[in-house]
């Protein structure tokens, strides 16, 4: 299954000294070893750029330029990068009309849109009351990840 990664699970992970680093990357990894397919889309790479590149006294990483690129570089090994087509703007515009998505949270519709577009059922977040609203797709927190008990391994067919 895939699972569309939120751009603070990425960003905590991008900061050893936050109280939230720890969770967000061992719930990153133990999802990879559960054979999750964890995605990104373009709007999570453009919203890491700002918080990356903004000063730390204005709640951003303070990363320079070339620090931020070698950051999204990082991302793209490790995630794997679901790109924008046209219909996602056309599953925005349905989601805000129907959920009266108004200002800010209009940006997490966004996300919500390219999900459904793309078939990605599972959104994993820190923000998990923002994502309440939408229907067809479950929300994960790092910490619901963390204590869930294990899911068993993927079975692998063998050739004969």
């Amino acid at each position: 299954m895939s699972t569309l990664v939120d751009t603070n699970i990425v960003t905590r992970s991008a900061q050893p000294s936050h109280p939230m680093y720890q969770p967000a990357v061992d719930a990153v990894d133990l999802l990879t070893r559960q054979g999750e397919v964890l995605c990104l889309v373009p709007q999570n790479i453009y919203e890491f750029w700002v918080v990356a590149t903004r000063p730390v006294a204005l709640n951003g990483l303070g990363l320079s330029v070339a620090e931020a690129q070698a950051e999204l570089a990082t991302l793209k090994q490790i995630f794997t990068l679901v790109h924008d087509t046209p219909f996602v703007l056309t599953e925005w515009e349905q989601l805000i009309n129907q959920y009266q998505v108004v200002g800010k949270n209009a940006h997490d519709a966004r996300l919500i849109a390219a999900m459904k577009v793309h078939g990605i059922k599972q959104f994993l977040t820190f923000n998990t009351q923002d994502f309440v609203r939408y229907q067809g797709i479950t929300i994960l927190s790092p910490f619901d990840v963390l204590r869930a008990p294990p899911a068993p391994p993927q079975s692998q067919s063998q050739a004969p």
